[in-house]
């Protein structure tokens, strides 16, 4: 063995002992009786689950920007070191240095794990460092069977305690406009808190795959669920947006039948759930242990997991973060429906806004409409400055204003 191969390897398995000897407890989460039913009813935490809600809560509160976590991507109690990072760390990006660093850990650790499968299929002795790892892969919950493989389950992830944080910050403006209109709609309030999975409260995020908004709707979806059109996308305004995802989890649930279904279906779709129902049946965690259906690997494995993780964290936010959460203060704007077809000068002129102002307040307008290029159809959610409601009344306008569009909320929303 190489004097660098050795030395990381002692380096990792020195990590994975720490890690064991200085993982906090999970807390015990206290709630009053009938909430605490409520909850436990619509969320079961799955006792096999317990790992991978675990390894989430540490992505979330313990492991921050600079650091990469090395883990096994099924067994998710196992986790080989924390690797931290050199140089500065911006928030999503990583520089070209770091990257070659983490390759060069990723790329022994897997060769190390080869070597440990191989020596163990043909009863070669271990050196003391390879049995310590052998011993952590066995000591898991996927047991002595989870040795083999090892190597090609080999995955990384960077801390994200920093963007949760900011998360948390930000909900503050939504949280109770969001758990309004899931309970309106009849669903769990705390269902609010997907937003922390999805996009940790950026409304900027879009993926790769086109997903887009705070709520990460993809244009297919957002279509069917009546949200985008040639002059509106309101994948873009978090509260149409949430609107939106009540419409789609309440669908889900009736047809998948529970909550950690009706959630996996946000990430892997409703006919993916489906086809994972028919293969294995109704029991949650026996999908997420033994389904292989097409598409459904990580990230819809996990994300039922990292939903009842980001749901603890931000019910008690003190416990994770204890130097302080600076909650946004809620929205405070008025908003309107509109009852016919209209363009944004027109629109201005009615409620005494400027043009530029009230396309500043409504992101969700597509360039087209903020230019007057196209009208906004009837039924566009229109964001208003707040009071202005109240100043037309006052001006004796409300009349005229309401021929034009509904008024739904003035002053704040809560």
């Amino acid at each position: 063995m190489r004097p660098r191969t050795r030395g990381l390897l002692t380096f990792l398995t020195m990590l994975v002992l720490a890690a064991c000897a200085t993982e906090p407890s999970s807390p015990t989460v206290k709630l009053l009786p009938s909430l605490a039913l409520s909850a436990d009813s619509a969320f079961p935490a799955h006792p096999e689950l317990q790992p991978q809600v675990t390894f989430w809560r540490n992505v979330y509160t313990t492991w921050r920007q600079n650091q990469v976590v090395l883990h096994d991507d099924r067994h998710l109690d196992i986790v080989y070191g924390v690797l931290t990072l050199p140089g500065a760390s911006g928030d999503e990006s990583q520089t070209a240095d770091q990257k070659a660093f983490i390759k060069g850990h990723y790329e022994t650790l897997k060769d190390l794990l080869r070597q440990v499968e191989t020596k163990t299929a043909t009863s070669i002795a271990l050196t003391p460092s390879e049995q310590a790892l052998a011993n952590t892969i066995k000591n898991s919950g996927g047991g002595a069977g989870a040795l083999f493989g090892a190597s090609d389950r080999l995955r990384t992830q960077r801390g994200l305690r920093e963007r949760f944080k900011r998360g948390l910050e930000t909900s503050g403006r939504y949280d109770a406009t969001f758990r309004k209109i899931f309970y309106e709609a009849g669903l769990p309030e705390d269902l609010a808190y997907l937003p922390h999975v999805e996009s940790s409260f950026q409304n900027h995020a879009a993926s790769s795959a086109g997903a887009v908004g705070m709520w990460q709707f993809m244009p297919g979806t957002a279509r069917r669920f009546g949200m985008l059109n040639a002059a509106v996308d309101e994948r873009r305004d978090p509260v149409a947006a949430a609107h939106g995802a009540a419409r789609y989890l309440r669908d889900a649930h009736d047809s998948l039948g529970s909550w950690p279904l009706a959630l996996t279906s946000y990430n892997h779709g409703v006919g993916g759930m489906r086809r994972a129902q028919d293969a294995i049946g109704n029991d949650f965690a026996a999908i997420v242990r033994g389904y292989d259906g097409p598409g459904f690997g990580f990230a819809s494995r996990n994300f039922y997991a990292e939903f009842l993780a980001a749901r603890e964290i931000a019910r008690n936010p003190q416990r994770y973060f204890p130097e302080g959460v600076r909650f946004e203060s809620p929205l405070n704007l008025d908003r309107v429906r509109l009852r016919q077809t209209v363009d944004i000068s027109t629109l201005a002129s009615y409620y005494d806004v400027n043009a530029w102002e009230l396309g500043s307040l409504n992101q969700a307008w597509n360039s087209v409409a903020q230019q007057g290029r196209i009208p906004l159809p009837a039924g566009t959610m229109v964001w208003l400055p707040a009071g202005t409601i109240t100043r037309l009344a006052q001006k004796g306008a409300t009349a005229q204003a309401l021929v034009l569009a509904e008024t739904l909320t003035t002053a704040r929303l809560r």
